[in-house]
């Protein structure tokens, strides 16, 4: 497997929304990037000084569906330097069902906070848990995919 970038696309979305110029402290949904790296983990990196919202979660959660193609893979969500995730945003991450286990990544306190808030929201559904390690975190998104 190689590594793929695919455009953060929701049909649920209006045909412009993707295009509309993000509120200033805001990301935009082209800013989320969804890429399948070589050991089967989908990445996700969520942009750094943004809010993350619903439309842009939704259309996130929208690409690791279509390169899952029906199968559970286990995710490493980068939250490095996210200002904040909104609670509809949240509930759009974690209501997926191709998620086999999500390891959030983050380097300061506040991306701690910030995982612990996303991984609140369904406890016990998928297996979750916050890195500051990538290698770490790839790890054990390898064991807990084995596991699923």
């Amino acid at each position: 497997m190689t590594a793929q970038a695919l455009p953060v696309h929701d049909s649920r979305l209006p045909d412009d929304a993707l295009d509309a110029q993000p509120e200033e402290g805001f990301a935009d949904a082209a800013s989320i990037k969804v890429s399948l790296a070589e050991d089967g983990i989908v990445d996700v990196i969520l942009p750094p000084n943004a809010v993350v919202r619903s439309p842009e979660a939704r259309a996130a959660a929208a690409a690791v569906r279509a390169i899952a193609d029906g199968h559970k893979l286990p995710v490493l969500m980068t939250v490095t330097g996210v200002l904040s995730v909104t609670d509809d945003a949240r509930l759009a991450y974690t209501n997926s069902v191709v998620v086999s286990a999500c390891a959030l990544l983050g380097e300061s306190p506040v991306d701690r906070v910030i995982a612990h808030f996303l991984l609140r929201a369904k406890p016990g559904a998928v297996p979750g848990r916050f890195f500051t390690s990538e290698a770490e975190a790839r790890d054990w998104l390898r064991e807990h995919h084995r596991e699923s």
